[in-house]
Formats: C-alpha cells, sequence, structure tokens
C-alpha cells in the first residue's frame, strides 16, 4: 500500500532532487513550504541555490498538470501541494503561525482525512524532515516523522575506514616486498581462532601480520587483487616524517601522483595531523619537487555561519576569509619554521616567508561559495572540515576536479556544526562510503590513538 509524505522545505533545500527518492508513494507539499522557498530563492550560497533548484524543479512538474489536484512523478508516485487545513487543531502550546506548525496541521488534517474517506484507520502520514525538534513535536501529538534517509550512510562506527589488518603466512609474509601477496591468500580470524576469508576494496590499506610472529607486521595497500608494498614509505615530504600507522598511510595516499590517485579523503580527530600533513606534501610537491605535477595549492574550509555571510563582509576576497584560513596558517608556520628548537623566534620573518607563499600564487585560499562553479586544472585542492558540508556540495567539489589536479578531502565526522547533518548525512561521510572501492579514491581512518598534537591533546581525548 502506497504512503502519504508530507516534505519539509529543509528536505528540499539539501537535496532539491529529493522528490525523486520516494518510489511510488504519494508526496504532499503544505503550501507553507513554497512561501519558505519563494523567502529563501535570492539567499546566498547553497541555501539559495538549492532552493532555487527546487522551484525549477516544481516548476516543470506543475506545466505537466495542476499541483493543486495532484501531478505523477517519473517513479511512479504523485505529487500535489496541499492548501487546506488551515484550521485544523494541534495543541494551544503549538503557535498557528509558525511555519513547522502550519506543517503539522497539514499532517494531522490528511491523517482524518484519509481516513474518513476509507472507513478504516490506514497507514499513517509521515512527515520527512531535516529538523530533529520537529521530529520531536509531531511525535508528541501522534505524528508519524522520520529523518530524510537517501543520503543516510551507516552509522560512525561502522563506516569504512579504509584499512584493515590481516595475517598471512610466515613463507608469503617474506617474499610481500619482492612480489606483493595475491589477496586470496590473506586471512582474519574469528574469536575462537578459526581462519576467515575477508573481504577487501581496491586502495584499502593493510597491516600485515605474519601467522608465525604477531609481532611482526609490515604495511600495504590493495591494488588488482593484490596486496602490495607502500612505494612512499620511506618518504619524508617537506622534511615531515610519519610517526605512526595511520600516517603512513596518509602519506601514501597523498604522495600517490594526481593521475593515479586524483580523490583523497583522510578522516580523523583533531591532532591527528591531517591538515599539517597535507600541506607538507602540498609544499614538497611545490616547492622540493620540479614543481610540474602542480600549480598551486588551493586551500578551502566550509563554515556554516561564514558561508552564508560572506557576502556581507567587508574587505576583498582574501581578506574576508582570512580568519576562516587561520588554521591553514597555524599549520604553515610549524611546516615553514621546520626547526622546532628555532620555532617563533622571529616572527616578522616567519610571517614574510608565508605571505609569499600566498603572494606568488603557490597557495591561495577560497571560500566555499567562490568554488561553485569552477573546474581546477594541475591543482592541489585541500578541502578542510568538509563534515560541514552537503553531500550535494561534496558532490559539486569532487566534479570540479580537472586533468591532473588532486582532491584532498578532511574531516572529523564527529565534529558538525552545520544545522541538519550529522556523521550518517554529512558530505565527508556520504563520499567516503560511495568512492569506497573506487581505482581512484584512497582513503584512511586516523585513531584516537594517533593524535600527535601533544601530550595534553592525547590525554584530553581519552578523558573528555
Amino acid at each position: 500500500m502506497a504512503k502519504t509524505y508530507v516534505i519539509d522545505t529543509n528536505v528540499l533545500i539539501q537535496a532539491p532532487y529529493a522528490l525523486d527518492c520516494f518510489e511510488d508513494n504519494h508526496l504532499v507539499l503544505p503550501l507553507v513550504v513554497l512561501e519558505e522557498l519563494d523567502g529563501l530563492k535570492k539567499a546566498e550560497g547553497e541555501k539559495g541555490a538549492n532552493a532555487r533548484e527546487a522551484i525549477r524543479r516544481l516548476e516543470k512538474l506543475r506545466l505537466s498538470g495542476g499541483l493543486l489536484e495532484g501531478v505523477k512523478l517519473m517513479n511512479g508516485g504523485t505529487l500535489r501541494v496541499e492548501s487546506n487545513f488551515v484550521h485544523e487543531e494541534i495543541p494551544e502550546c503549538l503557535p498557528e503561525e509558525k511555519a513547522d506548525n502550519r506543517i503539522l496541521k497539514v499532517c494531522r488534517g490528511l491523517e482524518r482525512r484519509l481516513n474518513q474517506d476509507n472507513g478504516e484507520v490506514q497507514k499513517p502520514v509521515v512527515l520527512v524532515t531535516k529538523d530533529i525538534l520537529l521530529r520531536m513535536k509531531a511525535q508528541m501529538i501522534g505524528i508519524e516523522a522520520e529523518d530524510f534517509a537517501s543520503e543516510q550512510v551507516r552509522p560512525g562506527e561502522e563506516q569504512y575506514p579504509g584499512r584493515i589488518s590481516c595475517y598471512v603466512e610466515e613463507a608469503l609474509f617474506k617474499e610481500f616486498k619482492k612480489k606483493g601477496i595475491p589477496a586470496g591468500n590473506i586471512y582474519q580470524v574469528d574469536k575462537d581462532g578459526r581462519k576467515m576469508d575477508v573481504e577487501l576494496y581496491e586502495n584499502e590499506f593493510v597491516i600485515l601480520k605474519s601467522d608465525q610472529s604477531l609481532k611482526k607486521t609490515q604495511l600495504g595497500r590493495v591494488e588488482n587483487g593484490k596486496v602490495v608494498p607502500l612505494t612512499y614509505q620511506k618518504k619524508k615530504p617537506y622534511g615531515v616524517s610519519p610517526r605512526n600507522t595511520g600516517q603512513y598511510f596518509m602519506q601514501e595516499a597523498l604522495m600517490m601522483p594526481a593521475k593515479e590517485m586524483p580523490l583523497v579523503i583522510v578522516k580523523g580527530l583533531a591532532g591527528t595531523a591531517k591538515t599539517f600533513y597535507s600541506l607538507a606534501v602540498g609544499l614538497e610537491k611545490l616547492l622540493n619537487d620540479d614543481g610540474s605535477e602542480y600549480r598551486r595549492i588551493v586551500i578551502s574550509r566550509p563554515n556554516a555561519q561564514f558561508d552564508s555571510d560572506i557576502g556581507f563582509l567587508p574587505g576583498g576576497e582574501q581578506e574576508k576569509i582570512s580568519p576562516l584560513m587561520r588554521p591553514v596558517i597555524d599549520n604553515l608556520e610549524q611546516l615553514i619554521d621546520s626547526n622546532e628548537e628555532e620555532w617563533y623566534k622571529s616572527e616578522a620573518e616567519l610571517r614574510d616567508k608565508i605571505n609569499e607563499l600566498f603572494d606568488r600564487g603557490l597557495i591561495t585560499a577560497e571560500a566555499m561559495n567562490f568554488i561553485r562553479g569552477r573546474s581546477f586544472v594541475k591543482t592541489y585542492l585541500i578541502i578542510d572540515e568538509a563534515q560541514n558540508m552537503t553531500p550535494n556540495q561534496i558532490k559539486g567539489i569532487i566534479t570540479r576536479a580537472g586533468k591532473g589536479t588532486k582532491v584532498v578531502i578532511l574531516g572529523d565526522p564527529n565534529q558538525i556544526d552545520r544545522p541538519f547533518l550529522d556523521d550518517r548525512t554529512n558530505g565527508l561521510s556520504y563520499a567516503s562510503e560511495h568512492m569506497k572501492g573506487s581505482p581512484l579514491c584512497c582513503q584512511i581512518t586516523l585513531s584516537a590513538e594517533e593524535c600527535e598534537r601533544s601530550d595534553l591533546a592525547m590525554d584530553a581525548i581519552k578523558r573528555l
């Protein structure tokens, strides 16, 4: 039996194509949703762009028939706009003038009408909204509500980590660096010590352990059905050496040329050196190699509040985004001033060195709004704090990559500042799950134990 889904505005703002995701069910847009879309169509940034895209899609549907009467959707369902139920009763504690409560009125009215028309209790009307508080209010008055699930991925602890620990026979273990190991020859063990087959994904990193001595380990990567040794394990990009297993894997992914590995996704808590290492490799490629691989480093950091207000801030683009880039500058200061004993002894000299990188165009900082619609060629593109991006935004960034460009996506799915996103719906997690197994993507999740910021930071991660 087909269900009736009432769609909230925020679903269309996050995913303008959402109306195509409900199979052969009946969709209802309360009239207040159209009013909210109208109010958002001139907004800056992603919110305004998505509102306009949703309106264009609705216009195409309007031309196919009357939205008040209902139109057919491509997937076999229907869509209509509901303008009734203005006088439907809801608890007095919910003010009638509030848009959310007008949507609840429509849900309540539709349930009553469906039950009256059919003479029996039907499947309930379901409110679909990204707003957690609206879902709570719906539950309070007996209306079924759920999140928009089409873009959800697995919960954080079940998401793809990009690496796996496996066992291999001693004889093969000894030959690993010369020949690699066929993926079918490695295994894991269950709690009773019995061998288990293991599913490996292309470009997944592997910690190999000898079955004769658990103290013996080697690091590899899955490539065309084999586990092969790391190529860049002994490199020190811009003088930086890996300090843990996760950083060895991260270095391998970042050092691989863009023509072999154009996309790298790194997830991890603060202090695991995601940004620091990404910048170190970028500087190594740009300044210490022959300089032919990349023309420049481009850095962008999405910010929920900042991205929407950037047009109103004083100054040029670089002045507007300079506060947002301060964490990047902090990492550059440590990389440029590579001798830890001499750190920050001459602030003026250090600042001049960093300014020179920006003045020469070797490093540029871009606001996320200004990346829309651009194509990047031979660019080392770093997207930091990507957990604050929507799936639609992350798609736009990855598809902007031109020839010779490497896209490096960094973030922590547990540190989300943007409304309506969580660890299952943010762009970072979305990209990670959907690019899993791609021959053009390497990814790694750094663990809390691999925090290298300071002893205090490490202790705080464990305790707080």
